[in-house]
């Protein structure tokens, strides 16, 4: 059995500077009881024999290699723009900023 009493959820509230009600430390203290317990038997079951997991498959990158392609020209990019100055977008100022 967990060791949360309601002074524990008082102290620990008034750490993280929350205002609870006495029905609020009746319930969270019966709250985090069960939260401790169930980290208790966890740790109980965790021993040095079985290794840490993050998942409970092997994964894999699955990411192909980064190999570069044809690529579009600089005229081939500007070729849908609304406005361009030849070799770059030309876009409004935003936010009151000067071109």
């Amino acid at each position: 059995m967990s060791e949360i009493t309601p002074e524990t959820v008082k102290h620990l509230a008034e750490l993280a500077r929350i205002a609870l009600t006495d029905e609020e430390i009746s319930v969270l203290t019966g709250q985090l009881g069960a939260i401790v317990d169930s980290v208790a038997k966890v740790a109980e079951i965790a021993t040095p024999d079985v290794p840490a997991t993050s998942h409970p498959i092997p994964m894999a990158n699955v990411a192909r290699p980064d190999v570069p392609g044809p690529t579009l020209t600089p005229e081939e990019a500007l070729a849908g723009a609304p406005e361009s100055d030849g070799s770059r977008f030309v876009v409004s100022a935003i936010l009151g900023e000067e071109p």
